[in-house]
């Protein structure tokens, strides 16, 4: 068993995410590498030393460059605003550390290419953070959906919607500016994540996005509210996707519904421990969705907890992450989902992003998966 030092980039909401994660993995999986935190750097010198002392960490910077230079933090995760992540990814490439990035993965396309090259180039271990798709819900439903228990595949219906915008006399807060704080940048990557994951690569998208709320206390929004992606999988299977921060009633509205040949699935993170799963077999009279929760028989859930139904939680998604990057360390190589991954979504946003403004029908030319 052996430490590792870990360094986090930001504080705010996902740094404390991942440093309670990070104390909690070894004890939970047992890891191999048990992680020390060493440092946390925040904008100023300040907040970096209050999350400190809140969150458990050695040391604190107001510069994320010394934290990334300091020799006793042995790897990065970069939980700082999308605009930062390119700059602080040459630094690690430099000194040549395993490194986690929140999605999305940079400001814009571009970005999220020059991070692939800048960490495949340097041979780096890389992660992106798309945890919902880790649940051990999602996870069984994946693992059935490749082993053809409902057969081939012929519609997928994803969205991912919440409310925390919907109030038009809500403030013109950062999430008002820039294109990756809005919806498009901020909550369509999820769910564009796990239409990679459980279908497979995208061929073309036909999409609407739009801004709902175009001021906000006389302040104009300068991004997205909501969008919606038509989509032909290379597959051949149909899809529709649908994001929006302005869904008025929706919490954690990340939601899918998977149509096959033999049968269907059916998931909904606000009800995160259980799938819907319907199998066309036996008599007609008896065929319907069945409730499964999920329990010690499904992916990473035993860890946890030894009792069915008793359910996970949010955090343990992060949790689950946080094992997944350790194991890649252990193993000196990149695991899924990498940042080539973070890539691919970008991708069919951006293919996205076009259709929007040619009002046609776009190619996702990038191969995804």
């Amino acid at each position: 068993m052996a430490e590792i030092g870990i360094g986090i980039i930001g504080g705010g909401y996902m740094g404390k995410a991942h440093a309670v994660a990070m104390q909690a993995v070894g004890a939970v999986f047992d890891t191999a590498l048990r992680p020390r935190l060493e440092m946390v750097a925040a904008s100023s010198d300040q907040s970096a030393e209050r999350y400190a002392k809140s969150f458990g960490f050695a040391r604190s910077t107001g510069d994320w460059r010394r934290l990334v230079a300091d020799p006793r933090v042995e790897a990065v995760i970069i939980a700082s605003p999308p605009e930062t992540h390119l700059e602080i990814m040459h630094a690690v490439a430099r000194e040549g550390k395993p490194v986690f990035c929140e999605k999305p993965l940079g400001a814009c396309l571009n970005d999220a290419r020059a991070m692939v090259d800048v960490a495949e180039g340097a041979g780096l271990v890389n992660m992106i953070g798309f945890n919902y798709i880790r649940t051990p819900a999602a996870q069984f439903a994946r693992n059935l959906i490749a082993e053809g228990a409902i057969g081939d595949v012929t519609w997928f219906r994803g969205e991912h919607t919440e409310d925390f915008y919907a109030d038009p006399d809500a403030p013109a807060t950062w999430r008002a500016k820039g294109q990756s704080n809005g919806c498009m940048g901020d909550l369509a990557p999820h769910m564009v994540n796990a239409a990679l994951a459980l279908i497979g690569p995208v061929r073309s998208v036909m999409a609407e996005i739009e801004t709902v709320h175009k001021t906000r206390g006389g302040d104009p929004v300068e991004n997205d509210d909501q969008g919606q992606i038509m989509c032909r999988f290379t597959s051949g299977a149909m899809g529709h996707l649908f994001f929006s921060r302005t869904a008025t009633g929706r919490k954690m509205g990340y939601i899918y519904e998977v149509t096959g040949t033999k049968g269907a699935i059916r998931f909904n993170q606000e009800d995160q421990n259980s799938i819907w799963l319907y199998k066309a077999e036996g008599p007609e009279a008896e065929r319907g969705f069945k409730q499964i929760l999920t329990g010690p028989a499904h992916p990473d859930y035993l860890p946890f907890c030894q009792g069915p139904g008793h359910g996970t939680g949010y955090q343990d998604q992060i949790i689950i992450e946080a094992r997944d990057f350790l194991s890649a360390i252990e193993a000196g190589t990149a695991l899924w989902p990498t940042f080539r991954d973070g890539l691919a979504a970008s991708e069919i946003i951006e293919a996205a992003r076009q259709s929007h403004r040619a009002g046609a029908w776009t190619s996702v030319t990038t191969p995804q998966g």
